[in-house]
C-alpha cells in the first residue's frame, strides 16, 4: 500500500538498506543528512497487519513500541560518541481505537515513544519532523511532535489536528462545510497547513513541492529545508522553548504564551 510517509521515507533515505526487526507498519533507515548520521523512521499502512484498527497508517500498539525500539536503540548505539539525527516522515491519520488496543494499552505503547523521542532529544540527539500528510492525535504526539523542528509541506493534504474533519463534525454538531467556515476565524480550529503555521509551532512550510510525485530537485529542496533545520538546533539545545519564543509564536499564540510565562514566574517565586 503506498503513501506519503513511504514515499518520503524512500526518497529520504536514497540506498540505505531498512533496519530488521521491525513490524512491516515502521520503516527505519540509517543514512545522512549533510554529511552527518542520521536515522530515517516513518509508519506506513499496512493491509495485513493483524490489528485491524491498525491498517491504513495509524500508530497502534505495534507500531508504537517499534518505534520506542527504534529511537532507543540509536540512543543506545550512539551514548558514547557522536548522536546521530532522527528524522520522523509523519504521515499518521490518527492513533489505533480498538477494544483490542484499549485491553493491551495502547496508552503505554504510545507513551513508550513520546518518551523515547524525548529522551532522545535530551540526551543530544537533533529530532526533525517532516509532515508530509496527516498529523492527527495521538498518532502525531507519539510520533514527531517530540522534534526539535517541525517542518511541513504546503499542501492540502497535509493537517495538524486533534481528530479527523468528519468526526470533529459530528462532535461540534456541525456540517463540515459549517466547521471549515468556523475555522476560517479560529486558527487552532483549522485544518490547514498554512493557519497551523501561523501559530508558531512549525519551523518552516515548505512549497513548491508535489508530496505524492516529487521531482529529484523537489526532493533536493526538501534535504535542504531539513539541512537548514538542523542547523539552526543550538549544540545545547534539548527542550521546545522555540515553539513558544518565536515572533509567529508570540503573536499566534499570545495568550498562551503569557500563561505560560506567569507559571514559570510562579514556579520560581521564593517559598514556592
Amino acid at each position: 500500500m503506498s503513501s506519503r510517509g513511504r514515499i518520503w521515507f524512500d526518497q529520504l533515505r536514497a540506498d540505505a538498506p531498512l533496519l530488521g526487526g521491525l513490524p512491516p507498519s515502521v520503516l527505519a533507515a540509517d543514512t545522512e543528512l549533510g554529511g552527518r548520521a542520521a536515522r530515517v523512521l516513518a509508519v506506513v499502512p499496512d493491509a495485513s497487519s493483524p490489528f485491524p484498527r491498525a491498517r491504513r497508517g495509524e500508530v497502534g500498539l505495534r507500531e508504537a513500541w517499534a518505534l520506542a525500539h527504534a529511537v532507543r536503540d540509536a540512543q543506545q548505539a550512539d551514548r558514547d560518541g557522536a548522536r546521530r539525527t532522527l528524522v520522523a516522515v509523519v504521515d499518521v491519520p490518527g492513533q489505533a481505537y480498538g477494544r483490542r488496543e484499549e485491553m493491551l494499552g495502547i496508552h503505554l505503547a504510545c507513551a513508550a515513544a513520546v518518551d523515547a523521542y524525548a529522551s532522545a532529544r535530551q540526551a543530544g540527539h537533533p529530532v526533525l519532523a517532516l509532515l508530509v500528510g496527516g498529523a492527527m492525535s495521538g498518532a502525531f504526539l507519539a510520533h514527531g511532535y517530540q522534534a526539535h523542528r517541525l517542518l511541513a509541506l504546503d499542501d492540502a493534504g497535509v493537517a495538524v489536528h486533534a481528530m479527523g474533519r468528519d468526526a470533529a463534525a459530528r462532535v461540534t454538531r456541525r456540517s463540515v462545510a459549517e466547521l471549515d467556515e468556523f475555522a476560517s476565524a479560529q486558527p487552532p480550529m483549522s485544518y490547514r497547513i498554512a493557519d497551523y503555521a501561523g501559530l508558531g509551532l512549525l519551523h518552516r512550510l515548505i512549497g513548491g513541492v508535489d508530496a505524492d510525485a516529487p521531482s529529484a530537485q523537489q526532493v533536493d529542496a526538501v534535504r535542504e529545508a531539513l539541512l537548514q533545520a538542523l542547523n539552526d538546533i543550538a549544540p545545547d539545545e534539548r527542550d521546545l522553548a522555540v515553539r513558544w519564543s518565536t515572533p509567529t509564536a508570540r503573536r499566534g499564540r499570545e495568550a498562551s504564551v503569557r500563561v505560560r510565562e506567569r507559571l514559570a514566574a510562579q514556579w520560581s517565586a521564593p517559598g514556592t
